[in-house]
């Protein structure tokens, strides 16, 4: 096939079946490249057929069967998956229900033949001139994924510094993306998976066409981009040339003048207001929606400016047999959307002429074969006043022609049959309601479950609220407690720095120095223990030390035995002042080791905490009156010694 011609902007393929089946083996295809003028035409092998798309590129591929090219659902969505960004796939014959390609071409006025290279060039003429309809599976909405280019193993590097190379290209390969999409003005909007030096991956939802985003697939190094459009629910037919259906208008005249649209299926297609256009403007607006059978009235008699509209489209008119109340419109409108009462009138006319012809286009419906058009029926009918039998022998002569030369002519229905697609359509129409309650049951569950998502998130925060408020209460109280230890340890501090004044005074008593500082003061230092036990001296010596020479003070001295005192002895203390009576024991050591005891009540002690101090003076006096009893005590002991002795010598001489 020669290279593209350029008598038409864009080139257009028309594909038909020549042998064979796409479900079986090597199909092959008669092929017609049309530019507007030039035909260019080839049989190749689906293969071909392929890599003739991909490299030629055309805006158009024309069938009259799009299940030509798919061996089904799946295998079209993919067929229309791998399609060039510009390249459109439409099914020339129509949509679900496609028309047999020779009415068509008759109807448009294309030559057509029954050969499928004929078949092809007439389906390439009819796509060329905006007849059929493109067949979609995705939306305009694409998918830019930046991701990494390769695993985060064990590099060249150490692991963390590989990880975070890669990391760190795929954000700055995000951030290129988002300037391109910046720059050229569309809409996104983006997800970042963050990972440690960067990006783990970056996903862009951007509101166009692949063929319309300045990035596109690549793999390089570290990062990689890749696109895909977004999927619909299914496969769609999209008209090429937007069809005007037929609708029911409804008009509100006045200094405001309001129109709303409905479809012959009792759907609200469109409404708005104005206060500037004139009759000619909102004749424009509508004819831009479809073309209008019924245009009513919500008033008795139908005001002169609406009849002058139902005479504009030479359509039927409709008004109520008295002025429709407010109430029964509110009612009428509940599930409508409107921004004034002049709308809301409008559509209400509508409606209300809708409810009044349902039945007419549900008859109607009912007699329309398939291959004819429904709404042109029921246009024919309702403004002709004809019936529907003479509507469809008009048409039917209209296409007579053409039906002898098809290879798709209907054959007449047996009553029977025409009961079986009566009842079909009913079913059709039934499965739409019943799939339109569903959706509103949906609809409703999903509004329940956001109402029961925000009750769970108001009880989570009033529980929130409440955790706070008992942490509040907890964390006032915890401070009155500190504010009253911290009051305690103040006065505490206070006393502590009082003693501290008085310890320095006491710390020198003990160093070697203290002639020098406390000379002229008649004071010494004096060591307390708690009681006379081992473990009471041990933990005074582990204390402040004890030394030879030091004073003593015995807080309880009762109870202790030889040991004890031996202990007490040992540190060679020039004094020890006693509270109580010492044991004869404890005694008797003591003054054989020549410690001085005295009464505690003979010297004044004055105590600050663990360190006391008493008169030299008091000090130096029950040390002499130690020694004065000391040496009394000795004479005692010296003479019953002897007194002793002299009984002994005595008893032992009268023997």
């Amino acid at each position: 096939m020669n290279a593209r011609t350029s008598a038409l902007d864009a080139l257009v393929f028309g594909v038909d079946v020549q042998s064979g089946d796409v479900r079986g083996d090597a199909p092959s295809y008669a092929v017609v490249a049309y530019d507007g003028e030039n035909f260019d035409r080839d049989v190749v092998s689906f293969r071909k057929l392929r890599r003739l798309i991909e490299r030629e590129e055309p805006a158009i591929v024309a069938t009259d069967n799009v299940y030509e090219l798919a061996t089904d659902h799946d295998d079209l969505v993919r067929f229309l998956r791998w399609l060039p960004g510009g390249t459109r796939l439409v099914q020339v014959t129509g949509a679900e229900r496609p028309e047999p390609l020779s009415r068509v071409a008759s109807r448009h006025g294309v030559p057509y033949g029954k050969q499928p290279m004929e078949e092809a060039e007439a389906a390439a003429r009819l796509a060329a001139a905006n007849v059929g309809h493109e067949v979609t599976a995705f939306t305009d909405t694409t998918t830019v994924k930046v991701s990494r280019g390769r695993s985060t193993g064990s590099g060249g590097w150490s692991q963390d510094r590989y990880t975070r190379r890669i990391h760190g290209n795929v954000k700055k390969r995000t951030r290129e993306v988002a300037d391109a999409l910046d720059s050229a003005n569309l809409d996104y909007e983006r997800e970042v998976t963050e990972k440690y030096g960067g990006y783990a991956n970056a996903t862009f939802t951007v509101e166009a066409a692949p063929e319309d985003l300045p990035v596109g697939k690549s793999r390089a190094g570290d990062t990689r981009v890749e696109i895909e459009r977004e999927r619909r629910d299914g496969i769609e037919f999209e008209p090429l040339v937007k069809r005007r259906d037929r609708v029911l208008v409804g008009i509100d005249p006045g200094t405001t003048t309001a129109a709303a649209v409905v479809s012959l299926d009792g759907e609200v297609l469109d409404v708005f207001s104005t206060r500037t256009a004139d009759t000619a403007g909102v004749i424009e607006w509508l004819i831009e929606r479809g073309r209008p059978v019924v245009v009513a009235a919500d008033v008795e008699p139908m005001p002169e400016t609406v009849e002058k509209f139902r005479r504009s489209f030479d359509a039927a008119g409709w008004a109520p047999d008295a002025d429709l109340p407010i109430d029964e419109k509110l009612h009428r409108t509940r599930e409508q959307s409107y921004d004034n009462d002049h709308e809301r009138d409008a559509m209400a006319a509508a409606l209300f002429a809708f409810d009044a012809y349902a039945d007419r286009f549900e008859r109607i419906t009912r007699k329309v074969p398939p291959q004819f058009d429904r709404g042109e029926v029921i246009e024919r009918v309702v403004t002709g006043d004809a019936s529907v039998e003479a509507v469809l022998h008009d048409l039917a002569d209209d296409d007579g022609d053409e039906e002898a030369e098809s290879t798709h002519e209907p054959r007449e229905l047996s009553p029977e049959e025409r009961r079986i697609k009566r009842l079909e359509r009913q079913v059709e129409r039934l499965e739409s309601q019943v799939d339109d309650l569903e959706g509103q049951l949906a609809e409703r569950d999903e509004r329940i479950a956001e109402y029961e998502e925000e009750l769970s998130e108001a009880r989570r925060e009033e529980r929130r609220e409440v955790r706070e408020r008992r942490e509040v209460n907890r964390l006032e109280r915890e401070t009155e407690r500190l504010e009253r230890e911290c009051d305690r340890e103040r006065e505490r501090a206070d006393e502590l720095e009082s003693k501290l004044e008085r310890l320095k005074t006491l710390w020198k008593l003990d160093h070697s120095d203290f002639a020098d500082v406390s000379e002229g003061r008649d004071l010494v230092p004096v060591k307390v223990i708690e009681q006379f036990t081992r473990d009471a001296i041990d933990d005074a010596d582990a204390a402040y030390g004890l030394a030879a020479g030091d004073v003593v003070y015995l807080r309880d001295a009762s109870g202790a035995g030889r040991s004890t005192a031996e202990r007490l002895a040992a540190t060679e203390p020039r004094l020890v002042l006693r509270s109580g009576n010492l044991s004869n024991a404890a005694d008797e050591v003591l003054f054989e080791a020549e410690v001085p005891v005295a009464p505690a009540e003979d010297v004044t002690v004055q105590e600050v905490d663990e360190l006391a101090v008493a008169r030299e003076s008091e000090v130096v006096a029950a040390v002499e009156d130690w020694e004065r009893r000391a040496e009394e005590r000795s004479k005692e002991r010296k003479s019953e010694m002897v007194d002793q002795i002299i009984s002994e010598h005595r008893a032992e001489s009268g023997d």
